[in-house]
């Protein structure tokens, strides 16, 4: 099986070969890609950033203009100022342009550094952006949407403003109200079902709708101005609806939750892609389970909905133009699981495409376990929601602690 399977993978032992096979992986395409995702199985460990990197330095090189990874969306405007020039200090950049804590993951500061350096040869509109595409949520709860809302109705003229605009401050109330961290398990901990949550929300539906229909009026004088302020409006609203689920007593309110997230994720995704559109394809790297297009069952029991992952909902628009390469890595994989097969058939690193990966796979493979908490091992089943894997056999597992 071994020998089949060293077959079918693409060594990257370095990279000249990694580039040969991602050349392979794009040659191979329908049409070429608008967005490449690559997915890692957990975070912290130091190999997929690594790859990562690898990875975007070749695709800069065949017109990739673009860099998109699992932090917010409105954070990682300091860390694109930076790789595009700006004198701020770049502890400050990875302490302050990443969310999650992401900035500490091992990785992260030689991309920074190699995106400005790069930068600096380049005339400005060659320039490689940094995205973030994450919603401005955290683990334990959603912040206030005051300074989204804030933010587009200072942007407006005032010809455009809703008549009569109540007070948002008083609307708002107390930030803690809305950061609650008892909420995101007590439904009546959640300050969402309120009567001034309900009217914020028809506040915030009204300035998405005044500033779709003022597009044409408003975008052509100012783009980036106008873009910001109708992300801004976009994200109160979304936010207000993620309130609202949290204040719902449901069985599968934690997935709801997450499903709120990942549409904020996916929208944000295809307002990047609009922005580039113009100039070249674009990389994104996050959790495999935000990129792959769908999961083969629900994950909170038989009755529970399955929700789309970010990455799914953008393949309903992007369709072949969407390329989704999983990674994956076990030190510790038991024999005849997935990843005991593909580490006999790797050597450093290898990328093997879904198609004759599925052929050649003995129907008794089966999944591995985490080897440690919060990695989703990559198993047989999920391997239809990719387009190829690569898998690392040069990690030992350890994460860095980056929170």
């Amino acid at each position: 099986m071994s020998t089949a399977l060293r077959a079918i993978g693409r060594q990257l032992d370095d990279l000249a070969s990694l580039g040969r096979a991602l050349d392979e992986l794009l040659a191979g395409r329908t049409e070429p890609p608008a967005l490449l995702a690559l997915g890692e199985p957990t975070h912290g460990i130091e190999a997929f950033p690594v790859l990562r990197n690898d990875i975007l330095a070749h695709l800069v090189e065949r017109g990739y203009r673009s860099i998109i990874l699992e932090t917010d969306h409105f954070a990682a405007a300091v860390v694109d100022d930076y790789v595009n020039g700006s004198d701020t200090d770049l502890d400050t950049v990875l302490s302050t342009g990443f969310s999650h804590g992401f900035g500490a993951i091992p990785g992260n500061r030689e991309l920074l550094e190699w995106l400005r350096a790069v930068n600096e040869d380049r005339e400005t509109r060659d320039r490689i952006h940094f995205y973030g595409f994450d919603a401005p949520t955290e683990y334990s709860g959603a912040p206030s949407p005051r300074q989204f809302l804030t933010d587009a109705i200072d942007y407006l003229p005032s010809a455009f403003r809703p008549e009569s605009l109540p007070d948002i401050d008083a609307l708002c109330g107390a930030d803690a109200d809305w950061t609650n961290q008892a909420a995101m398990y007590d439904a009546a901990a959640s300050i969402g079902g309120s009567a001034q949550a309900h009217a914020l929300r028809l506040i915030a539906d009204d300035l998405v709708s005044v500033l779709h229909r003022a597009g044409p009026t408003l975008r052509p004088a100012d783009p980036g101005g106008y873009d910001r302020a109708f992300a801004r409006a976009r994200t109160a609203l979304a936010l207000l609806r993620y309130h609202s689920a949290m204040a719902t007593p449901a069985t599968d309110r934690i997935g709801t939750l997450a499903s709120h997230r990942t549409e904020m994720m996916a929208d944000n995704l295809l307002t990047i892609l609009a922005r580039e559109r113009h100039r070249g394809p674009s990389l994104v790297f996050a959790h495999n389970a935000h990129l792959q297009r769908a999961r083969p069952h629900p994950q909170s029991g038989a009755d529970a909905p399955t929700w789309g992952s970010a990455g799914a909902l953008t393949a309903l628009t992007l369709g072949d133009r969407y390329l989704f390469v999983a990674t994956d890595a076990n030190p510790t994989a038991d024999p005849g699981t997935l990843h005991h097969l593909l580490a006999q058939a790797t050597t450093r690193r290898a990328l093997f495409p879904v198609p004759p990966l599925l052929a050649a796979l003995p129907p008794a493979a089966q999944s591995a376990k985490p080897f440690l908490p919060g990695h989703i091992p990559f198993g047989p089943a999920d391997l239809t929601s990719a387009d190829a894997i690569i898998f690392i056999t040069d990690t030992d597992g350890t994460r860095h602690q980056y929170w």
